[in-house]
């Protein structure tokens, strides 16, 4: 079935018939014609068949398939379904819940079971959402940390740690753990009450550590701060074969924060902050923007205030014939604020060639950081086996878009080259670019990579495996996987290599 059938079809079950009853027909009789042939003739005889404990096995729309026309017709089952959104909308709209809860999978599997229960179901009590099944949830939790516990004895495994500070001004530290069976919750911890410094970082990493097994674990991974870095030299100096591993995003984040103290990147996001905010503190000037800009907005908040830098400016050059027609329109000129001193600095810059210049200039600098935030800071696909190509990618993204002028982005590329040194070169990502089929196989080959890269790989093999033989033997395989040789030469195996390494 094609989009727009699919699309029809949704219309057409949405609909009610204005002229339809609100009342539900009484339940019809179901009945089945048995039809026997023999030698004297044809005779049909007529079987009731009722609704038994069996049908509960069977969800809706497998016993749908077998009523043809006998069941509900399809007008009263407009009606019915309007009726049942409209009462569960009502109290949704009750409860102040968001309106995408009922994107969530687990709500069609919870519609399934009441369609499956029939008329006549009570609603849960206070007592069984918040004790009798909230008891069974954590029971099925517990058991899908069993099921990846498997997995971190079997691969390893890796600890997040992401410190953040709640609306109540409470800072919390959550825990989760990944492996290649996904990521998982593992618990929280309330450090409000204490400063977290670096013995008390190390503390929290210890009895992570225990709690999981220190046989099982490959790295942990915190953000930059002070206490991070010294809490990861004291639990690598304990666990000799575990790595403390910065986080990438982080680092990412302070290289657009490096950048954008830089001129011009700086000041012209100054301009745009302050013309911005001239512009949306005064009802009647925003107005007349959104009027010209079509009721877009110039500010796109992210989660961090480096990239909201970087999207507000892209924002400024989509809009920039727009907001140049702005202060241009009589409407603007005949407006009182227009002859501010504010008013007048807004024009300057919106008609300054300079102005957006220095925008394309930024965004020249910030596309190419931007796709490499979204990709560390995404779940579509593990990051760590990218990162290396990434950044080299970063780097002549920029330079070819300002023509090999190296005077317009050498500063750049100093900050980008400071935080690459002391924070994302580690061996964990060199290794994982070597292991990754997607890049190895098509610009990379064994003879072509930086010696960093084999002194990462190679440095990995000594942390994370003591025992010798079972290095030459991954010695033995690498040959075979750099040479495709093998399982590694499968028609299969090289069509896995993109879609493997790509996460899908």
């Amino acid at each position: 079935m094609n989009f727009e059938a699919s699309v029809n079809l949704i219309d057409e079950d949405d609909e009610m018939d204005e002229d339809g009853e609100m009342r539900p027909p009484p339940p019809p009789k179901k009945t089945h014609k048995i039809s026997s042939n023999s030698s004297s003739g044809s005779s049909t005889t007529a079987r009731t068949v009722t609704k038994g404990p069996l049908n509960l096995y069977f969800s809706a729309k497998q016993q749908e398939k077998g009523k043809g026309e006998e069941g509900l017709g399809l007008e009263a089952k407009k009606i019915l379904r309007d009726r049942a959104v409209s009462a569960f909308a009502a109290w949704m709209y009750d409860a102040g819940l968001p309106f995408n809860c009922v994107n969530y999978k687990t709500f069609d599997k919870f519609i399934e079971a009441v369609g499956q229960y029939g008329p006549g179901m009570k609603p849960p009590s206070y007592h069984e959402v918040r004790v009798t099944h909230l008891k069974k949830e954590v029971k099925k939790i517990d058991q899908i940390i069993e099921e990846h516990k498997v997995e971190w004895n079997k691969f390893g495994c890796s600890i997040m740690m992401d410190k953040w500070t709640a609306r109540n001004g409470k800072m919390i530290i959550n825990v989760l753990v990944n492996s290649p069976r996904g990521s998982i919750f593992l618990e929280s911890h309330d450090a409000s009450n204490s400063s977290t410094d670096g013995s008390k970082m190390y503390s929290l990493f210890r009895k992570t550590i225990d709690k999981i097994g220190k046989e099982n674990v490959v790295q942990i991974v915190t953000d930059n701060a002070s206490e991070n870095v010294s809490a990861g030299r004291m639990m690598e100096a304990m666990y000799p074969h575990i790595y403390w591993t910065p986080c990438a995003a982080h680092c990412i984040n302070l290289m657009f924060g490096d950048i954008f103290k830089e001129n011009p990147y700086a000041s012209v996001f100054t301009k745009a902050v302050r013309v911005y905010s001239y512009i949306s503190q005064r009802p009647l000037l925003l107005n007349l923007m959104r009027k010209f800009t079509n009721e877009r907005n110039l500010v796109r908040p992210a989660k961090t205030r480096f990239a909201t830098a970087f999207l507000t400016l892209h924002s400024f050059y989509l809009q920039k014939k727009k907001l140049r027609k702005l202060v241009l329109s009589n409407e603007w000129k005949d407006n009182r604020y227009a002859k501010e001193v504010a008013g007048k600095e807004t024009v300057k810059v919106f008609i300054s060639p300079s102005f957006w210049n220095d925008v394309v200039r930024a965004l020249k600098v910030g596309g190419p950081l931007i796709k490499v935030l979204r990709m560390v800071d995404g779940e579509r696909k593990p990051p760590m086996g990218y990162l290396y190509e990434a950044m080299d990618r970063v780097k002549e993204t920029i330079a070819a878009s300002f023509e090999g002028d190296v005077r317009k982005y050498e500063k750049v590329f100093e900050i980008i080259d400071i935080r690459w040194e002391n924070q994302l070169h580690r061996p964990l990502h060199a290794a994982g670019h070597l292991l990754n089929p997607g890049l190895f196989y098509k610009n990379n080959r064994d003879e072509t990579l930086a010696s960093e890269v084999w002194i990462g790989y190679h440095a990995c093999l000594e942390k994370l495996v003591p025992n010798s033989a079972t290095i030459d033997q991954i010695g033995e395989e690498f040959g075979r996987y750099s040479q495709a040789e093998g399982l590694f030469g499968l028609q299969a195996a090289i069509r896995a290599r993109d879609i493997r390494s790509s996460g899908n």
